[in-house]
């Protein structure tokens, strides 16, 4: 989600294609660098990640709690407090917001078939995401 990684993509495939290059700078073999592709590709997408690699879906699940806390009452309470105490939210809430609110705003076009529509829809005034059942209904077909 950041400037240097954003290419032309959905935020999630241009980090997955960045970690794509990096593993491959470093040698790592075709198949791991897939796994990691898919983690990142789909960690927003949960009906997909949940049913890849056990690397995809604890990806998908990690983030899963960090950001929206979901499973957070798996862990236990103290274990929650030290991971906190070393890994702070730093504002988390409102920079995710402001991150994904950017992404949307600079590239709308990528912004309708995952999460950056509900934070469009949101938070940007404008923001008129495709919908698909309008694009089934205009497909250039007469059945």
């Amino acid at each position: 989600m950041t400037d240097r990684y954003t290419a032309e993509e959905r935020f999630e495939v241009d980090g997955a294609n960045a970690a794509r290059a990096f593993m491959k700078e470093r040698g790592i073999s075709t198949q791991q660098t897939q796994v990691v592709w898919d983690a990142i590709a789909l960690h927003t997408t949960r009906s997909i990640a949940l049913h890849k690699e056990p690397e995809v879906a604890m990806t998908h699940s990690g983030i899963a709690v960090d950001a929206i806390g979901v499973g957070l009452d798996r862990i236990p309470p103290d274990k929650q407090r030290a991971i906190l105490a070393e890994f702070p939210r730093l504002a988390l809430k409102k920079q995710f917001k402001s991150s994904l609110c950017n992404i949307v705003r600079r590239k709308p076009a990528t912004s309708f078939d995952n999460i950056l529509r509900d934070f469009g829809t949101r938070y940007r005034r404008g923001f008129a995401p495709p919908n698909f059942a309008d694009v089934v209904a205009n497909a250039p077909f007469s059945e």
